[in-house]
């Protein structure tokens, strides 16, 4: 074996422990939302904590455009976060033919929620770390993050 196929199965490896890590945090926010009685997918989630960025509600194109996904899905997002009281739909002032989504309380509360079972399942993997290790830990994960490409390239 040469070095390169030594570095190229060092990096599957450590590939495969990340995505390992990524299920195992999964697992535990669904566990931690699944106690709170808190029933919310993985992207209502995440359109809630976008839309919670914007100091003036958005319009479904702005959502679809940082979410970079087809603005199909945000509306079967909205339309699902809508049934259950999380986000409104109203109309924009500047246009009639535009909608803005906004958060309710009750979306207010899931986002606090949310929030309180992220950091308890950050808390149940990362409990092994010493706080250093955590620092640093979150130094290297956000170099890697930062140096990534965007995703659509």
């Amino acid at each position: 074996m040469t070095a390169s196929d030594a570095d190229a199965d060092a990096d599957g490896l450590l590939a495969e422990r990340l995505l390992r890590l990524s299920r195992r945090l999964h697992r535990s926010l669904q566990r931690q939302l699944h106690s709170a009685d808190i029933a919310i997918t993985p992207a209502q989630s995440r359109l809630l904590r976008v839309l919670a960025q914007y100091d003036a509600p958005p319009r479904m194109a702005d959502l679809a455009a940082r979410l970079e996904v087809v603005p199909r899905a945000v509306t079967s997002l909205v339309d699902a976060l809508e049934a259950d009281g999380r986000v409104r739909r109203a109309p924009d002032p500047d246009s009639r033919r535009a909608i803005r989504i906004e958060l309710t309380d009750a979306g207010r509360a899931a986002l606090h929620a949310l929030r309180t079972a992220r950091r308890a399942a950050a808390e149940d993997i990362l409990a092994p770390l010493a706080p250093e290790q955590r620092e640093m830990f979150g130094e290297l994960l956000s170099a890697l993050i930062d140096e990534a490409p965007p995703p659509h390239c």
